[in-house]
């Protein structure tokens, strides 16, 4: 099972559906109505083509990685630039798709969650093209881990609202923005950043991420006149990774690979529960509650991850492995180094993982590492651990 249909309400094998409460199942019907209208209507693919292009600056490049390629002497590394995106992410893709929803829709207030920062300020840009209000959930932690993007946020026209429950971190932004649109579902539209969260949330971010896929697929042929040996991309919530992955699905002989923080192993861990009103695999604690995690990227600190994630790691078709924050760090700086990219700390993490992988193949072999997005917001945090 590679998508979803209508019948099966979002469910990849048993992971994913919609456990909400009734009022708000009517908003989940409804946006999924919607989105099942307009996602291949031709005016809305043309309009969200053209600010794909003309805003966003799509489509990016698919660079090889010459340096570090040669100082490995292995299989050859290809980046997937995401990190050249107006705001400096993949984030902004889906953003675009679901503010173009929003405003068939006629919705005015806009509410996110947010991690590193990386969806709030894709949302809070967004809402300023569109001129709508933008209300962002961010975890009082990650504020402070990720000050310069709340200040762009805020000089975006966004009001940032701190979250101190729980740890401060992710989870808790999502707990407090799907209590929002509990509150408020009449007149808001949650731009919901990762491929998590009730259906048709994850179908529909995977749907506006695939151009991450559908690019490199034709990029690599175009380069290399063969398809990757692997694909490679971090995974917290899923979102750049099942972006990175969808036009891959199908081709069999492509491996598939997730990598997530050793601190956090939500793959390699986890078991099925419900979380944020999907069935996923969870990190849980000995009460049956989702466990506290922690990752030098904000952006992977979540206990959960997408349910397609979850069907692709249970079904055998994608592989998902762990690297350590030290390990993403040294990443972090050898890419610096070699090639002249700053990656985020997230997507250090792929970088790590795929310097490992290459070392075992040949010079055959061809790796696709889905850069997911910059470092610039990550370079104090770097500065201060290092001066550690």
């Amino acid at each position: 099972m590679d998508s979803v249909s209508v019948e099966n309400k979002g469910y990849f094998g048993e992971f994913g559906g919609s456990f909400v409460p009734k009022d708000l199942q009517q908003v989940m019907n409804e946006l999924e109505k919607q989105f099942l209208r307009y996602k291949d209507d031709r005016v809305f693919v043309e309009e969200f083509k053209y600010y794909l292009k003309e805003y966003v600056g799509r489509e990016n490049p698919l660079t090889l990685a010459e340096n570090l390629t040669k100082q490995i002497g292995v299989a050859k590394i290809y980046l997937k630039r995401e990190d050249l995106n107006h705001t400096g992410a993949h984030k902004i893709n889906n953003a675009i798709g679901q503010i173009l929803l929003a405003k068939r829709m006629g919705v005015k207030r806009i509410i996110a969650e947010t991690g590193a920062g990386q969806h709030g300020v894709a949302t809070a840009t967004a809402c300023a093209m569109f001129g709508m209000e933008c209300i962002i959930y961010m975890g009082k932690l990650d504020m402070e881990r990720q000050a310069l993007n709340v200040f762009r946020m805020e000089l975006l026209g966004a009001k940032v609202i701190p979250v101190e429950k729980g740890q401060g971190r992710l989870k808790d932004a999502v707990d407090e923005a799907l209590g929002d649109l509990v509150q408020n579902f009449q007149d808001t539209f949650y731009l919901l950043g990762s491929a998590v969260g009730p259906h048709p949330y994850p179908t529909m971010v995977k749907h506006f991420q695939a151009i991450i896929s559908e690019e490199s697929k034709r990029q690599i042929l175009e380069k290399e006149e063969k398809l990757p040996t692997a694909v490679i991309a971090c995974t917290g919530g899923g979102s750049n990774a099942i972006g990175a992955f969808a036009h891959y699905i199908k081709e069999k002989n492509v491996r598939l690979i997730g990598v997530e923080p050793s601190e956090a192993p939500t793959m390699t861990e986890g078991v099925p529960a419900v979380i944020h009103g999907f069935r996923c695999l969870t990190l849980l604690d000995e009460l049956g509650d989702p466990k506290p995690t922690y990752s030098i990227a904000a952006g992977l600190d979540y206990p959960g991850v997408g349910p397609e994630h979850s069907f692709l790691k249970t079904s055998g078709r994608a592989e998902y492995v762990t690297v350590t924050g030290q390990e993403a760090l040294e990443a972090f700086q050898v890419l610096s180094k070699s090639e002249g990219i700053i990656p985020a700390l997230e997507s250090a993490h792929a970088v790590a993982y795929a310097i490992k992988l290459a070392k075992e193949l040949s010079v055959e072999d061809v790796l696709i590492v889905n850069l997911s997005g910059r470092g610039d917001k990550d370079v104090e945090q770097v500065f201060n651990m290092l001066k550690k």
